[in-house]
This record gives structure tokens, sequence and C-alpha cells, in this order.
């Protein structure tokens, strides 16, 4: 036995070691024989396909019930509530996209990927190359550039960072930033990608300019009714869920302690594409939105951050704020 299968055997059950090497460097591929991960590794279109059209399904359902029973508010406010998550939540097909992992061709992930961000306001090409330093550089201050959001310290910076309102103030600079060709602080966007992110965002800005448009000469506020409402009401269930993701977890390069999977109901986990598996989703950023279950059932027993539901994760944060 090599002097690392020998650290491992001896390491099986402890977070803080498991899939490390002798030497101390991480090895996610430690967890999973290559045969394990060759076969949850697949791209299935039918279910990216799947996924997609009942995640629309949803929106439309919910959509059509705001639209509908306005006025009628026992209906409404719950349908406003469903179809605003729904909205906020395509950040899911967006962050499974950008991973090219939900579809078998790269084209159809990209522009299912920019479609989403659309609804979502989030821009897929800048959002790939962001992601892509996140993956690479997890909880590691100065280089994860999630970082660059603090987390709340105190619960007035929690309200305000559950509420959406930083992150709507944040998006709305950065898009208009990007389309103005300001990159300078975007380190993981490379020269020779900026013209495409650029182009891309100015793109996306130009569609709300047109939808605005449209609203503004009908004389009807359907910009604001059936988008920009609905999305500021679903923003606050996905803060609570994106905040869970590496909030109170360790600031090293070990998956299995810088990030929490959250236990959630089956409605969260499809809206959200099975993001709450977010540990094994960052031991292997390979495998497919719909073989994370699988994964979850081999490699939970070397997490250190294994939550019962987004309420109790929240509360915690809470509790341990200054």
């Amino acid at each position: 036995m090599s002097s690392d299968d020998d650290f491992i055997s001896r390491t099986a059950g402890k977070p803080e070691l498991a899939g490390r090497t002798a030497s101390g460097g991480f090895r996610a591929d430690r967890l999973l024989s290559a045969q394990d991960l060759g076969a949850l590794s697949a791209r299935r279109d039918s279910k990216g396909w799947g996924q997609l059209f009942g995640h629309l399904a949803v929106l439309g359902v919910s959509g059509w019930l705001w639209a509908s029973q306005i006025g009628h508010w026992p209906v409404a406010v719950p349908a406003l509530v469903v179809y605003g998550f729904g909205l906020a939540s395509m950040f899911a097909p967006l962050h499974e996209c950008v991973h090219r992992t939900a579809f078998a061709s790269n084209r159809t992930n990209d522009a299912v990927a920019w479609f989403a961000g659309l609804l979502s306001f989030y821009n897929s090409t800048f959002y790939r190359r962001y992601h892509k330093w996140h993956h690479r550089y997890t909880q590691i201050p100065g280089k994860d550039p999630e970082l660059d959001d603090p987390k709340p310290t105190h619960l007035g910076e929690y309200l305000v960072e559950i509420s959406g309102l930083s992150w709507w103030v944040g998006k709305l600079r950065g898009h208009f930033r990007v389309a103005a060709g300001r990159l300078d602080n975007c380190p993981f966007i490379p020269e020779t990608a900026r013209a495409g992110v650029i182009r891309s965002v100015r793109l996306q800005l130009l569609v709300y300019a047109g939808a605005i448009a449209l609203s503004l000469a009908a004389g009807q506020p359907w910009f604001w009714l059936y988008w920009l409402l609905p999305l500021a009401v679903g923003q606050p269930i996905l803060r609570a869920i994106l905040l869970a993701e590496h909030t109170g977890c360790s600031s090293d390069d070990n998956p299995l302690t810088n990030t929490r999977t959250t236990l959630t109901t089956w409605p969260v986990r499809f809206l959200m594409w099975n993001m709450p598996f977010h540990t094994e989703h960052h031991l292997h950023a390979s495998i497919p939105f719909h073989a994370l279950p699988a994964a979850h059932h081999k490699l939970r027993p070397h997490f250190a951050h294994l939550a019962a539901g987004y309420l109790k994760v929240n509360r915690d944060i809470v509790a341990g704020l200054g």
C-alpha cells in the first residue's frame, strides 16, 4: 500500500483529513472510484430538457395564477411567491449550464444559460468566468470572487442581505460597469474573453430596455408586475439558500469542510436543480444535477457540514452574528 493509500485508510470519517494526501494536498478523486465518477458524470439531454420544461411549467402556471387572480389575494399572494421564486431560481439552470453539464451539447448549455440569466438577472457569459474562479479558489480570501461580497457580521447586515437589496444594487452596478467596458477589477475574465462578455451584457440590457419600452408604449405595467416585482419577492428565498452554501465553513481548499450540503424538501430541490447537494457539486463539478442525489449517498459520510434544512442553517447564522 502506498503512503497516500495508507493515509486515506487512517483518515476515513474525518472530514478535516479525508481526501487529503499524505503530503497535505486535497484529492477529491480519492473519495469516488474512477468507474463511479464516470457513471455519475454522464450528461443526459432527456434529464436536462425534462428539468427545464418542468421549471418553465411551474413558472407558467404560477404566473398565470398571479396575473389572473390579482385582487383575490388568498390565491394571488401564494402564486406570486411561487412565481417569484421560480424566476429567481432560474439562477439554478444558469449555474448548471455554465458548468455545461445539463445537456450534451455545449452550444445548448450556453443558450439555455443565457436565457436563464435573462430571467434571473444574471449574465451567463460573465458568470461562467466568475464561477470558474469560485470553484478554483473556494473560500480562499483574496482569490474567491464570491468573498468580494462580505458575509453579514451583524443582524442588520443579514437582513439587508436576505432582502436582496445588496444583490440588486450589486447587479445593477455590475451590469452597467461591464456594459461600459470597465473590467479592470475582474481578473477572472481573460483579455480574450472580454469583448464577448461586454457584448453579452449589452445585449441583455437591451432586451430589458425593449421590455420596458413595450410596457410603456402599451400603457401597461407588464415589466414591473410580471418580472420586476415577482423577482424581488423571490430573491429573499434564493438569498437564504445561497447564503447557506459556504457561510460558517472553513477558509481552506478542502471541499469537505469549506462547503455545506443542505437537506431540504423536494420542491426546493427541484427548482434549485439539486444545488442543495452543494458539497457533492464542489467535490466533482462534472456530475450533472440529476446524479447529485446518487453522489450524495456515496459521499455524505465524509462531510463536515450537513444541515437539516435552510431555516436551521439561517437560524444558526443569525445566532452566530455579533
